[in-house]
């Protein structure tokens, strides 16, 4: 049974893809359980394109969020968070502004992928209706490879997707992640194939020299094809049922950042906007005070990373070719197998 982010009690995720036989773009949705959860967000790529991330600043008034939004369509496709806020407004989910259940202002921090004209059409991208979409679909199995935000991802030229893990610490806490790999870097060693992330992972298994160097030509074949700039992102959102306060999941965003260094090379460049949101609902009863110590803190960051790192692995895996008028982009299955 694979693991995911909604192994973490009470997250679901949905994805839409933009309609039209020229599209390549989604949006992917994480909702957090009713009540909200305490949210952060790191962001060190050098062109993130994002949506009410101020607002998880510490230091301001939102204590916690119900949804956070993955999306392609560049900076056009941040519109898919209103179709999530509307929802969260039916609802009546959202910090409370008035003394009626109705009257909220659902806070959906959002952030998004460049995949812009990855289908053909330039045009196609996700709006209001493609985000109301994806949160309908909300649920607990968690689709990977070209689906949601990942639909037009693209990782060092091939193709990229979504991809999810999640693990159980000895304390009980669960931690889990879903990324959106789309990056300008590679998540594969050009010297002999091996995905980046699979490093200290367990036993790595070497792609034969031939079937790599086959490889490496039929990619460099497709990056020829493809005229559109090197825009990126790699987006991803990490959850945990322990209680964090605003500052550790602060943290936990910012060292969640170390699973993207573990699993794409170069990472954070200018025109990548690598982004990580933490989430943390603290439904895990961690002890007498419910919080948690200096140490089990630690492992909840390293778990984070750990994840974010297996995330991109199987979204790398996940991923379908594509060939069409926006590029060609091989998966690393059809260029390896498995």
């Amino acid at each position: 049974m694979k693991s995911s982010l909604a192994d973490v009690p009470g997250f679901r995720v949905g994805h839409a893809a933009v309609p039209g036989p020229d599209a390549l773009s989604g949006t992917t949705v994480v909702l957090a359980p009713i009540g909200g959860a305490v949210a952060a967000v790191d962001v060190r790529g050098g062109g993130p394109g994002t949506r009410e991330t101020d607002a998880l600043d510490p230091r301001n008034v939102v204590e916690r969020i119900d949804a956070v939004v993955l999306t392609g369509g560049s900076a056009y496709g941040l519109d898919a968070a209103a179709g999530v806020m509307a929802w969260l407004e039916e609802h009546e989910r959202g910090v409370r502004v008035g003394p009626e259940p109705h009257q909220v202002v659902p806070v959906v921090p959002a952030a998004c992928v460049f995949d812009l004209g990855r289908g053909g059409d330039w045009r196609a991208r996700p709006d209001a209706s493609v985000g109301r979409a994806a949160v309908e679909a909300a649920g607990t199995e968690v689709g990977e490879g070209s689906v949601g935000a990942g639909t037009g991802a693209v990782v060092g030229g091939l193709k990229g997707g979504v991809g999810t893990a999640g693990v159980t610490l000895a304390s009980g806490a669960t931690v889990g992640a879903l990324v959106v790999a789309n990056a300008v870097g590679s998540a594969v060693d050009p010297a002999n194939g091996v995905l980046y992330g699979e490093y200290g992972a367990g036993p790595v298994q070497l792609p034969s020299p031939d079937v790599h160097l086959a490889a490496l030509e039929r990619l460099a074949r497709a990056r020829a094809t493809s005229g559109l700039p090197p825009l990126n992102t790699t987006l991803a959102v990490v959850a945990t049922d322990a209680r964090l306060s605003r500052p550790q999941a602060q943290k936990l965003a910012g060292t969640s950042h170390d699973g993207l260094a573990r699993a794409i090379r170069p990472v954070h460049l200018m025109h990548d906007g690598d982004t990580v949101f933490a989430l943390a609902t603290g439904t895990h009863d961690a002890g007498a005070e419910g919080a948690l110590g200096p140490e089990e803190v630690n492992h909840v960051l390293a778990a984070g990373a750990d994840v974010v790192a297996q995330a991109i692995v199987r979204a790398v895996r996940a991923a379908e070719s594509i060939e069409g008028p926006g590029g060609t982009f091989p998966s690393y299955g059809d260029l390896y197998g498995s």
